[in-house]
C-alpha cells in the first residue's frame, strides 16, 4: 500500500504540473510570424549591426513588420536583398554601402616617435602612457587593436604599421571606430572618395617635423575648391552634400594629406605632393 500510495501521489503531482504547463503555455503564448525564421535564413548571418539592429534576427523581425526594407542590409548581396523583397512582397529599397575610413597616413616610414613604448601591444594601452610616444599626438599608434577586433578580416596592418581597410569585406560594424583611442576611424558612404588622411590640428611647416604627410593647414585645397572645402581647426572639411566627385582639391596639396581613394589603386596624391620613397622605419626622434 505504501508503494501504491507513493506512485499515485507522484502520478497525481506529475499530472497537475503538466496541466499547469499546458494552461501557462495557452495563456502566455506569444504569436511569432513564421516568416521571421524564413527571412532570417536568407540574411548573411553576419550580425554586424550595420543595419542599425544588434543582429540578423531583430532585423528580420523589423523586415516582417514592415519597419525596414531589405536594402538596409549592405552586407547581403543584391540577389539576396531581392530574394527577401520578393518573399515579403515589398520593394528592396536601396542603401549605400558604408565602410570604415582612417584619418591618418603617418606610418613608421614618415612619422616620428619621440619616445619608445614598452608594454602590452595595444593602442589603448600605449595611449595611456603619455599618448603613446608618437610625435603627432593625433596619429595612429600602429599596434593593431582595430585589426584584432574586426571579426570580418576587413582590416590588416601594412608594413608601415597602418591599418588598411578592405572595402569588400568591411561591414561598417563600427568595432574599429569604438576601439581606436585616437578616434581615427569613421564610417563613411563608399562613394566618398575625396578624403582627408590627417587629423592633426597643428598648423605650419612645424607639422612636418613629426609627420611628413601631415596637413600643414596651407589652405590650397580650400582655395581651389571653395564651394567644397572649408578650413576648420587647421584641417580641410569636405562638404559631401556638394559635388565631391572631383580630384581638384588634391592637385596642389604639398604633403598629400588630402587624397583620392581609388577603388583599385588605393590612395592617390596630387602631383605636387612630396614623393615618399623611404621603405624603412624612421629612427627614434629622426625627422
Amino acid at each position: 500500500m505504501t508503494i501504491l500510495t507513493a506512485l499515485l501521489a507522484l502520478g497525481g503531482l506529475t499530472l497537475l504540473l503538466a496541466l499547469m504547463l499546458i494552461v501557462a503555455n495557452t495563456k502566455l503564448y506569444v504569436y511569432e510570424d513564421p516568416r521571421i525564421d524564413e527571412v532570417e535564413s536568407m540574411l548573411p548571418h553576419a550580425n554586424c549591426g550595420a543595419c542599425g539592429y544588434p543582429g540578423c534576427r531583430p532585423f528580420a523581425e523589423a523586415l516582417v513588420k514592415g519597419e525596414m526594407l531589405p536594402g538596409k542590409c549592405t552586407v547581403s548581396s543584391e540577389d539576396g536583398r531581392k530574394a527577401i523583397a520578393s518573399y515579403l512582397g515589398v520593394d528592396a529599397g536601396a542603401e549605400e554601402k558604408r565602410v570604415a575610413r582612417l584619418a591618418c597616413a603617418g606610418g613608421v616610414n614618415v612619422a616620428v616617435n619621440r619616445a619608445k613604448y614598452e608594454g602590452l601591444s595595444s593602442c589603448r594601452g600605449a595611449a595611456l602612457i603619455s599618448g603613446g610616444g608618437k610625435g603627432c599626438s593625433w596619429g595612429c599608434l600602429g599596434h593593431g587593436d582595430c585589426e584584432t577586433v574586426c571579426d570580418f578580416d576587413a582590416i590588416t596592418m601594412n608594413e608601415f604599421g597602418l591599418p588598411v581597410v578592405d572595402e569588400a569585406k568591411c561591414t561598417a560594424c563600427g568595432d574599429c571606430v569604438e576601439v581606436c583611442p585616437k578616434d581615427l576611424f569613421s564610417l563613411q558612404p563608399i562613394s566618398r572618395r575625396l578624403w582627408v588622411a590627417c587629423k592633426s590640428q597643428e598648423a605650419g611647416d612645424g607639422v612636418l617635423e613629426d609627420c611628413e604627410v601631415g596637413c600643414t593647414a596651407c589652405g590650397k585645397c580650400a582655395m581651389d575648391a571653395p564651394d567644397l572645402i572649408t578650413m576648420k581647426y587647421n584641417l580641410p572639411v569636405i562638404n559631401y552634400s556638394g559635388r565631391h566627385q572631383t580630384q581638384i582639391p588634391i592637385q596642389r596639396c604639398p604633403t598629400g594629406a588630402i587624397v583620392w581613394l581609388d577603388e583599385k589603386q588605393g590612395p592617390i596624391k596630387g602631383p605636387e605632393a612630396k614623393k615618399i620613397i623611404r621603405k624603412g622605419k624612421l629612427k627614434m626622434g629622426e625627422s
